[in-house]
C-alpha cells in the first residue's frame, strides 16, 4: 500500500471508522451508503498507540509511538485491510484504506474535513464493564464526533440491542 501522504484523499467520500475484529456489518452499511451517494468509501483505522508530534503545512502528519513496538499498529492495519477486502468484495464501491493516528474522534474529524465527507459511519462499542468505564470517562467516538463537527454520523449497532428493562452496564461490586 502506498504511503497515505502520497495518495490524495478522495473527495465527497463516505468515511467508515474500523477497528480490528469489528463485525463486517459496519463496513457493509458504510458501503451501502457510499453506493447510494455514488461516493467513494474511505476505510479508516486510527492507531491509538501513536500520537501526532507535528503536522506539516501541506497536511502531512508526523507521529511517534507511545510504545516502542510500532508493529502493533501495522498488524491492526493489516487486519482491518483484510476485513475490508472480504466485506467489500463485489460491492461495486470504490474504496481505499487510510491509517490515522491519535485520538479517533479528532483524527476522523480532520479526515472528514479533508475529504469533504458526506457521511461518517462508526460502530457502537460492545456492551461490557471495561468498555463502559472507558466510554464514561472519554465518551464514545460517535458522541465526540457529533459534538465536534457538523457532518452526519451513522452509528451501526454491533450486537443485538439491549432490552428496554436490561441495564446497559453491569452492576459493580457494590451493586
Amino acid at each position: 500500500m502506498a504511503d497515505d501522504h502520497d495518495v490524495p484523499v478522495p473527495q465527497h467520500a463516505v468515511i467508515v471508522g474500523v477497528v480490528p475484529d469489528q463485525p463486517a456489518r459496519v463496513l457493509r452499511e458504510a458501503a451501502r451508503y457510499a453506493k447510494l451517494f455514488g461516493a467513494p468509501l474511505i476505510v479508516t483505522h486510527v492507531d491509538v498507540s501513536r500520537f501526532v508530534t507535528y503536522e506539516d503545512p501541506d497536511g502531512y502528519v508526523h507521529s511517534a509511538p507511545i510504545d516502542i513496538d510500532i508493529a502493533i499498529g501495522e498488524a491492526q492495519l493489516k487486519v482491518v485491510t483484510d476485513a475490508a477486502e472480504a466485506a467489500l468484495a463485489g460491492s461495486g464501491v470504490a474504496w481505499s484504506v487510510r491509517q490515522l493516528v491519535g485520538d479517533p474522534a479528532i483524527a476522523i474529524k480532520q479526515l472528514a474535513q479533508q475529504a469533504q465527507a458526506q457521511l461518517i459511519v462508526v460502530g457502537t462499542r460492545r456492551r461490557g464493564f471495561g468498555e463502559s468505564i472507558r466510554e464514561f470517562f472519554t465518551g464514545s467516538v460517535a458522541a465526540r464526533l457529533a459534538h465536534r463537527q457538523s457532518r452526519p454520523i451513522l452509528v451501526v449497532p454491533l450486537q443485538e440491542p439491549a432490552a428496554d428493562d436490561e441495564p446497559l452496564w453491569p452492576e459493580g461490586p457494590e451493586g
